[in-house]
This record gives structure tokens, C-alpha cells and sequence, in this order.
């Protein structure tokens, strides 16, 4: 793949940081298009969703800590490349729902029809975020024979995270971002159907990514960190499926149906 899309004379513009950006822009341009499409007001979405994206980028770099704790521990000079490093979505996705939480009083918004706007659009930017991680190599997959396998030869993935070189891996890149955009269109459809309540489709969300990435994860090769025998993410999927069922159940009866 790609891992640095060109040099503006000796630095190095990194794909990864060139798509995460992209996909922090559409997610939360996306946000901003469905508030006004639901009389909410758009500048405070603009404004809570840059809280958001900081509260990510911290949340995911604080858990890839704590995931490779003992690694950091060893070598405390590597904390110096979380600046290139994209981190842990779980982490980012865990931090922006607290900022919600914390700032949705302020900003006078109704707290699950807001999570609602911004649902779609993290699905969206996870999408091209995982793109971005194809092109940077990381996130890779266990060696496979699959006909679909992708063998990687740049050297600069290897060095930057990694990445097994001249072996067929399984995709998992693109079997998140698969997965995901399949999430977006179940989102933006059955929020017009049915009985529609505030938090459905946020909700809805957090259980139908819980369950893909767990079974993404089965395939992934790097590290990640184990907790009783699963991967973290698999465990946090663990944890948030049920709490996602409860949270729909208890919207559900306790909203008044509202239309979509």
C-alpha cells in the first residue's frame, strides 16, 4: 500500500493522518446536515462535534496506552510516536460519548436525539478512517490463503507499525469498513421505520458495531492486548452489546414514539 502519500521536502505527509482528517470532516459535516434537517441547531453541532473529535483523538491514544502498557512502560521514549498513531477507535468512541454526556446540558441539546445526529457520521468516518488504514498497513490481518488476502511490501509500513511484509493477510481493513458502511445504510433506513424514539439509531449502532467488531476481530493479527482470553476490543464489544440492548428496551418503552 501507501503509507506516505508524498513528501513536501523531508516530511514525510502520512496517509493515515491524511484519511483520519478526511474522516473526522465528513462525520461531523454529516452531523451538521441531518441537525438542519431536523431543526436543531447546526452551530452548536458544529461546535460540540470539535469537542468531539479532541475528546477521540484523546480517548484513542490514552487506550492504546493502556492496551500496550507494558511496551510503553519498557520503552516511555515510543510515547513520542502516538503522535502518529491513530489509537484505539473503542477508546475515542468511549471518550466523545462522555464529552456528550458532559457538554449537552451546556449547549441546551437534547441528549439522545444529539447522539442520534451523530451516529451515521462516526459510521462514516469509520469508514474511511479503516480505508486510511489499509493504505498505512496497520491493523492487519492473520496470515491467510484466502484468495482476497493482501500482501503488503511497502518497508515503511513495516517499520511504522509493523506490518508483516510479502505474506498474504486477511483484509481486515476492509472487513471493518465493510462492515461499517453496511451499518451506515441500516442506520439511515430504519430510522424512518417503525417505531422511531430518541437514542434508537445511536443506540442501534453501538450494538450492530459491538457485534462486527468482534467478529472482525477473530481475523485481526496485531497486537492488541488480551483480557480473559479475548482481545480488548473483543471484550469492550462484550460489555457494550447487552448495555446497547438495554438502552434501546428502556428508550423504547420509556419515550413517547416520535416521527424519524
Amino acid at each position: 500500500m501507501h503509507p506516505v502519500l508524498f513528501e513536501v521536502g523531508n516530511w514525510p505527509v502520512y496517509s493515515y493522518g491524511v484519511l483520519l482528517a478526511l474522516a473526522y470532516l465528513a462525520g461531523l459535516q454529516l452531523a451538521v446536515i441531518r441537525a438542519r434537517h431536523r431543526g436543531i441547531d447546526a452551530g452548536r453541532i458544529m461546535d460540540l462535534g470539535i469537542y468531539l473529535i479532541i475528546a477521540a483523538l484523546v480517548g484513542a491514544k490514552l487506550m492504546l496506552v493502556a492496551v500496550d502498557f507494558n511496551y510503553f512502560k519498557a520503552q516511555p521514549r515510543e510515547l513520542l510516536s502516538l503522535v502518529r498513531a491513530g489509537g484505539v477507535f473503542y477508546g475515542g468512541l468511549l471518550a466523545a460519548l462522555g464529552v456528550v454526556l458532559v457538554l449537552v446540558r451546556r449547549y441546551k441539546l437534547p441528549l439522545w436525539s444529539t447522539t442520534d445526529l451523530f451516529a451515521p457520521g462516526i459510521a462514516l468516518g469509520h469508514i474511511i478512517g479503516r480505508l486510511g488504514c489499509l493504505l498505512a498497513g496497520c491493523c492487519f490481518g492473520k496470515p491467510t490463503s484466502v484468495p482476497w488476502g493482501i500482501t503488503f511490501s511497502d518497508p515503511a509500513a513495516s517499520l511504522n507499525v509493523g506490518t508483516p511484509l510479502g505474506v498474504p493477510l486477511h483484509p481486515t481493513q476492509l472487513y471493518d469498513a465493510g462492515a461499517e458502511l453496511i451499518i451506515l445504510i441500516v442506520l439511515l433506513v430504519t430510522e424512518r421505520r417503525g417505531r422511531g424514539f430518541p437514542g434508537r439509531t445511536f443506540w442501534l449502532y453501538m450494538l450492530l458495531y459491538a457485534i462486527s467488531r468482534y467478529i472482525v476481530e477473530i481475523y485481526r493479527g496485531d497486537d492488541r492486548g488480551i483480557i480473559f482470553g479475548v482481545s480488548t476490543s473483543q471484550f469492550v464489544s462484550l460489555l457494550v452489546a447487552p448495555i446497547a440492548i438495554f438502552m434501546l428496551l428502556r428508550l423504547r418503552r420509556r419515550e413517547v414514539p416520535v416521527a424519524a
